[in-house]
C-alpha cells in the first residue's frame, strides 16, 4: 500500500461519505419520483439532464483548475454543493424545483471531479496509476454499498415513506465536507486576479483541447463517447427490477450486492491492469456491460436479476476508474484535469441523450427494445477499441510527466 498517499486516503474518504449519502437515495430515486409524478420518459431527461450538467461543467472547471494550478477550492466547493442540495428533494417536490436541485447535485460533482483527479495522478507514478484509481474506487463504492444498506434497513422499519431518507442524507455529506478541509494545494500558479482573467476565456466544452491533444486520446475518447451515447441511467435497471414485480426491499438488497462486488473489486482489478494493461481489463468491462443489458432484456428471475448485477459490479469494476487512468496516460502531465474535463464534458452530452433516448424507447417500445440497443452498442465499442490497438493500448504513456 506503498503507492496509498495521505492525500489519496483523504480523497477516498471523502468520496466514501459522499457516495454513503448519494446512494442511500439512488436506488428509491426513480420508486421516489415515481410516487410524485414522474413517468419513465420524464425521469431518463432528468437524469440525462443531471448528468449532462455534471459532466460539461467538469470540462470547464477542469480546465480553470489547470489553468489556475488550483485544485482544493474545486474539491471543497463541489462536495458542499452536493451535501447541501440533496436533502432538500425532500423539501421541494415541484417538477421545476427537482430538476434544479439534481441538477445542481450533479454540478457539484462537475466542480469537484477534475481537480480531485488531477490529484490522484499526481499523487501516483505511471505504474501505480491504476491501482490509485482503483483504490479510490473501490473506497467510493464502498460508501455506495453501505448508504443502499441503510435504506434497506429504514424502509424495512418505514415501507413507503421515502423523504426521511433525504434528509439524514444531510449527515454523511457534512462528514465528507468536514474531510475536504484537510486538503490543500502544494502549489499556486497565480494570483486571484489571475483566476478571473483567465476564467473569462473559458468555455464548457473546451474544444480546443480536442484539437490540440494527440490522436490517441482522440481515438480513445471518441470510442468512450460512442459508448456512452447508450448507456443511459441505472435507474432503468432499477426500474426494470420494480416493474418486474421485486420489492422495494428486494430492489434495494439487489442494489447493495452490486455496489459490494464493484467495491471489493475495483481495487485489485485496478492492480491487475496495471501488470496486463488497461485496455484489456477495459475490453473485459464492455464484453460484460453488453451480456448484462442484454441479459436484463430477456431475463425474468430472481436468480437470473442477481447474477447480471453481479457481472454490472464486475463492469464497474474492469471500466469507471480505468477510463480515468488510461486518459491520464494519454495527456501531458499539467492538462490532467483538463484531458478528463474535456472527455468529461462530451461525455455529458452524450449522457443526456442516452437517457432520453432509453426513456423514450423504453415508453413507446417496451425495455426490452431499450436493452438490446443498448447491448448492440456495446459490443461495436468492443471491436472498435479492439482493433484500434496501435493508437490506443495505453502503452505510450507520456514522459514528460516526472
Amino acid at each position: 500500500m506503498k503507492a496509498i498517499t495521505r492525500t489519496i486516503w483523504i480523497l477516498s474518504f471523502v468520496s466514501l461519505f459522499t457516495d454513503l449519502a448519494s446512494e442511500m437515495l439512488y436506488p428509491v430515486m426513480p420508486i421516489y419520483l415515481k410516487t410524485i409524478g414522474f413517468t419513465a420518459f420524464s425521469i431518463g431527461v432528468l437524469e440525462g439532464l443531471a448528468e449532462a450538467v455534471s459532466s460539461i461543467s467538469k470540462g470547464y472547471f477542469g480546465k480553470l483548475s489547470d489553468n489556475t494550478g488550483i485544485r482544493a477550492p474545486f474539491v471543497k466547493t463541489g462536495y458542499a454543493l452536493s451535501a447541501v442540495s440533496k436533502p432538500l428533494l425532500a423539501v421541494f417536490t415541484g417538477v421545476y424545483s427537482i430538476f434544479f436541485l439534481r441538477t445542481a447535485d450533479r454540478l457539484g460533482k462537475g466542480l469537484r471531479t477534475g481537480a480531485r483527479d488531477a490529484i490522484l495522478a499526481d499523487e501516483s507514478a505511471h505504474s501505480d496509476r491504476g491501482k490509485v484509481f482503483g483504490f479510490h474506487r473501490s473506497m467510493d463504492t464502498l460508501g455506495a454499498a453501505i448508504g443502499p444498506a441503510f435504506a434497506l434497513i429504514y424502509l424495512y422499519l418505514n415501507p413507503g415513506i421515502y423523504k426521511p431518507l433525504f434528509l439524514f442524507s444531510f449527515i454523511p455529506g457534512i462528514v465528507a465536507v468536514s474531510l475536504t478541509m484537510m486538503v490543500t494545494d502544494s502549489s499556486r500558479k497565480g494570483s486571484d486576479k489571475t483566476i478571473i482573467r483567465r476564467k473569462v476565456k473559458l468555455n464548457f466544452t473546451n474544444l480546443n483541447y480536442w484539437r490540440m491533444s494527440t490522436a490517441a486520446y482522440r481515438k480513445l475518447v471518441a470510442g468512450l463517447l460512442f459508448f456512452a451515447l447508450f448507456n443511459s441511467s441505472d435507474m432503468f435497471l432499477i426500474l426494470k427490477l420494480k416493474e418486474s414485480g421485486i420489492g422495494d426491499i428486494t430492489v434495494i438488497a439487489i442494489y447493495i450486492f452490486y455496489n459490494a462486488v464493484y467495491a471489493l473489486s475495483a481495487f485489485p482489478l485496478g492492480m491487475l491492469a496495471d501488470k496486463l494493461g488497461l485496455k484489456k481489463m477495459f475490453l473485459t468491462g464492455i464484453a460484460l456491460f453488453a451480456i448484462v443489458y442484454l441479459g436484463m432484456a430477456f431475463g425474468h428471475s430472481f436468480v437470473i436479476y442477481g447474477l447480471l448485477f453481479l457481472l454490472y459490479g464486475l463492469y464497474y469494476g474492469c471500466t469507471e476508474g480505468i477510463a480515468k487512468a488510461w486518459i491520464t496516460l494519454l495527456c501531458n502531465a499539467n492538462e490532467k484535469a483538463t484531458a478528463i474535463g474535456v472527455f468529461s464534458g462530451l461525455q455529458g452530452i452524450a449522457a443526456f441523450m442516452a437517457s432520453a433516448f432509453a426513456g423514450f424507447m423504453w415508453y413507446s417500445y417496451g425495455f426490452r427494445v431499450a436493452f438490446v440497443i443498448t447491448s448492440a452498442a456495446a459490443v461495436v465499442v468492443f471491436f472498435y477499441l479492439l482493433l484500434n490497438t496501435s493508437a490506443i493500448a495505453g502503452m505510450q504513456a507520456n514522459r514528460k510527466e516526472s
